[in-house]
């Protein structure tokens, strides 16, 4: 039987590019997005490849409307296998210019809007015992950084939730899993729809990863849910640890570059942003899974399909070990040969 698999965030993005991962496997792929636009582009894509795509159109940070295309996905397909979490939005700004309804519908659909499409997966896959949630995270909820004040607070709070989460599955002996998959700087067009009041263009600080390649990570973390969370190429796993070793220095380096690494040269998006309505609702164009970094990002990261393939890495570091043994014992030969 064909997994059912629900995305939250399809519409653009890493969302988009996870739902075309799914429909390569002859999933059943629920789409659920603000827009329709996106949606539409986004279910024809599941279906070329294989996939059984549904459309929902909804915004997350509405538990209602979120429950409403759980049970949609449901009815159309069956018991749910697989809940991606994966919807946000964002403000680009210092602290102090973000409006406090800004902030609000920030977190309510980057923190709460996980929270709800957490509680629907729960409802239906507790009493089954089976299941898995993947919540799309990010370096950023475990190393804020400057003018991003309002995704990065929720970022973090996604991880505190899940951890809370995760203790209270493990207490009841559940099968059900949830695990989260820790993203770098990602090519979307998030960047240009944004609502910005920088002076330039906004950017993700480089190294800058295609969406595909954070598409491979959710689904890996969803076939293998049991590790607490997955970082997804070497500047997340780099980001981490810096700040585990060297916060302090980190602080300050940050205060020095994070504005400029932020933004391009490139004059402002001068269209409106998605923080309160999709760019892509009726009238408006599907604007895909990328970006317009194209030409500076990464196809690939040889740290992700590392960690997709352990049982690789495990016989290269034995190979490894063996190989310096190897040379140790022969150097110390020749050195007590030497003496003699």
């Amino acid at each position: 039987m064909p997994q059912t698999v629900v995305i939250t965030g399809a519409g653009a993005g890493i969302g988009r590019a996870t739902a075309r991962e799914f429909g390569r496997r002859g999933a059943d792929v629920v789409l659920i997005a603000r827009g329709r636009a996106g949606l539409d582009a986004a279910a024809k894509e599941v279906e070329s490849l294989g996939g059984r795509p549904l459309v929902q159109v909804a915004d997350t940070s509405d538990a209602r409307q979120v429950e409403a295309a759980a049970d949609a996905a449901e009815q159309a397909f069956g018991p749910i296998d697989i809940w991606v979490n994966c919807a946000f939005t964002s403000v680009f700004a210092p602290f102090d210019e973000i409006t406090a309804e800004e902030y609000r519908r920030v977190t309510e659909v980057t923190y709460l809007g996980f929270v709800n499409g957490t509680r629907s997966a729960l409802l239906r896959m507790l009493p089954r015992d089976r299941g898995t949630i993947v919540q799309v995270g990010s370096a950023l909820g475990e190393r804020a950084i400057p003018l991003q004040s309002a995704y990065c607070g929720a970022k973090h709070a996604i991880n505190g939730f899940t951890s809370s989460l995760r203790t209270e599955l493990l207490h009841r002996g559940s099968n059900v899993r949830v695990t989260i998959a820790q993203m770098p700087a990602v090519n979307t067009p998030q960047f240009s729809w944004v609502r910005s009041r920088l002076p330039r263009h906004p950017q993700p600080v480089p190294p800058i990863y295609q969406p595909e390649v954070a598409a491979r990570g959710v689904v890996h973390a969803a076939d293998h849910p049991g590790r607490k969370q997955y970082y997804i190429g070497a500047s997340t796993l780099a980001t981490v640890w810096a700040n585990r070793l060297a916060p302090a220095l980190l602080d300050r380096y940050l205060a020095r570059t994070g504005f400029d690494s932020q933004q391009t040269d490139l004059r402002p998006p001068s269209g409106e942003s998605n923080l309160f309505e999709p760019v892509d609702r009726p009238g408006g164009g599907d604007h895909g899974a990328h970006g317009i970094f194209d030409d500076s990002a990464h196809s690939h990261s040889f740290e992700a399909a590392l960690a997709r393939h352990p049982a690789a890495v495990a016989s290269v570091l034995a190979l490894g070990a063996g190989v310096a043994a190897t040379a140790k014992a022969a150097l110390s030969r020749r050195v007590h040969a030497n003496a003699a």
